[in-house]
């Protein structure tokens, strides 16, 4: 395992049982005790984890991987989903993406569709990298929305977000979640990036939620929407069948990208 697939995998766990242990890390992983050290004390001056004697444990800024953890996870499935959610998109059409590793994965599938270098898309973003990855494709116009970045996700949220999209519209708006079920519909870690996920889907004419089966059957802090805003899921063949189910009883169309 290399490191930054083993720095993810620490904070995976640290998510998961909110402590680890220097032990438990080296018999997991079979790096050394030193270099699992060294591996805590880098994700610590990150702030994402704190050190204690012998391990470390979960902190409360630590509740979201930094977008350049996650880009390592599922990296299969999410590139998947985004063929899937680019062959959605229609030459000249307005498209919006929200932040995440998913949603950047269909900004590159976009940019390698051929058929769109003559008409071209708007792509409308509030995801500085994704809007720095589609800026030097000249067939694309790329509107930023605008406000204060979250350096771990690379959003921009806030009310200047909110007075852009208010007046403009989407014909196909991708959003990235944290969690989705059932009962709570789709969710995520922080509150001002759920209420521009909200908005930019409300903006849509189709909203479409893009999350791997890893995010379903679970909920995050802050309600994005539930089948009503989001009436289809593309999604992973991993996925649950007992979850898949339970969604599509409340009215989501789940379609796996194959």
């Amino acid at each position: 395992m290399n490191r930054a697939a083993r720095l993810t995998a620490i904070l995976d766990l640290l998510g998961a049982h909110g402590e680890v242990s220097v032990e438990e890390l080296v018999d997991r992983f079979g790096a050394s005790a030193a270099t699992t050290r060294r591996d805590l004390d880098s994700l610590a001056e990150r702030r994402l984890l704190t050190r204690t004697h012998g391990g470390a444990v979960a902190q409360s800024l630590a509740y979201e991987l930094p977008i350049r953890y996650k880009s390592h996870q599922r990296t299969a499935e999410k590139e998947r989903i985004a063929a899937a959610a680019a062959a959605l998109v229609e030459p000249g059409s307005v498209v919006g993406l929200s932040g995440g590793t998913t949603t950047t994965a269909i900004a590159a599938a976009l940019a390698a569709r051929e058929d769109l270098t003559t008409r071209g898309i708007t792509v409308v973003t509030n995801a500085v990298n994704i809007a720095g990855q589609l800026a030097m494709r000249p067939e694309f116009k790329v509107v930023v929305t605008g406000g204060v970045i979250h350096s771990r996700s690379f959003e921009l949220v806030g009310p200047f977000v909110e007075q852009l999209l208010a007046g403009i519209r989407l014909d196909t708006a991708f959003i990235g979640v944290n969690g989705l079920d059932a009962a709570n519909g789709a969710t995520t870690h922080d509150e001002a990036e759920a209420a521009v996920n909200r908005l930019m889907a409300e903006r849509a004419a189709r909203a479409v939620i893009v999350a791997d089966s890893s995010k379903f059957g679970s909920s995050a802090f802050a309600h994005v929407g539930g089948a009503e805003l989001f009436p289809l899921v593309l999604t992973d063949a991993r996925i649950d069948t007992v979850q898949r189910a339970a969604l599509e009883a409340v009215g989501y169309e789940v379609r796996i990208a194959d």
